[in-house]
């Protein structure tokens, strides 16, 4: 599913290099459900962003799905990352203008499907989660659980192959963080969907199937 070779990323500071990963080799196989665990700033979040293809790495290869990502450039990669991609994010990201099944269905509508059928997917999903009434409210009318539950329905939109989740209970209580990560496990399991969570949160962890640690840009254990 993902094979990370000797990646590395290097940002500018002036005239100082600054290296956010160092050398990481990873694989993940399909329907794996692994947690990367570090503390702040060893390089996790830089890192989903390489494989979600947000930014490229300084050298080194990230294959996903069986495509090199440096192969794809603008609109192409960012089509791949649509169909292919999940994203969730610890703040929801939700568009504060528009309903539940609304942000659920943008996704699907980047990928031109026809409007009744994009909001028909997008209730079906919210009903999947036990959101089917909160269909028409807006985020500020939601919970923080609720909000991020969207946000997980509008991740597997367009039926990805994987999913990324960036701290996605950092801001939730605990029976919330429950619930999410019930959530993103009974995808992993029930649809063979891989999921690589970043948290620094045990409970989280506990919901995986491996746990990689990340110390300043490099995989220190598995």
């Amino acid at each position: 599913m993902i094979e990370l070779r000797g990646v590395w990323k290097v940002y500018k500071m002036g005239e100082v290099d600054v290296p956010a990963l160092r050398g990481v080799d990873l694989e993940v196989a399909d329907g794996e459900l692994l947690c990367i665990m570090g503390p702040s700033g060893s390089g996790k979040t830089t890192l989903l962003n390489v494989i979600a293809g947000l930014d490229a790495p300084t050298r080194g290869e990230v294959v996903v799905a069986g495509v090199d990502l440096s192969s794809l450039k603008g609109a192409e990669l960012a089509r791949f990352r649509l169909r292919n991609i999940g994203l969730v994010f610890q703040f929801h990201n939700l568009l504060p203008e528009f309903t539940a099944w609304e942000n659920v269905a943008i996704p699907m509508l980047a990928l031109s499907l026809p409007l009744e059928e994009a909001r028909e997917r997008s209730i079906d999903l919210l009903r999947e989660l036990e959101l089917e009434d909160k269909a028409d409210r807006r985020p500020h009318q939601l919970s923080g659980g609720e909000r991020q539950r969207v946000a997980v329905a509008r991740a597997l939109a367009n039926n990805p192959k994987l999913i990324l989740a960036d701290e996605p209970t950092g801001s939730l209580d605990l029976a919330s963080k429950r619930a999410v990560m019930g959530l993103l496990r009974r995808v992993n399991e029930e649809a063979g969907v891989a999921v690589i969570v970043v948290s620094h949160d045990s409970l989280v962890a506990s919901y995986a199937e491996r746990v990689v640690r990340l110390v300043d840009g490099r995989v220190e254990r598995e």
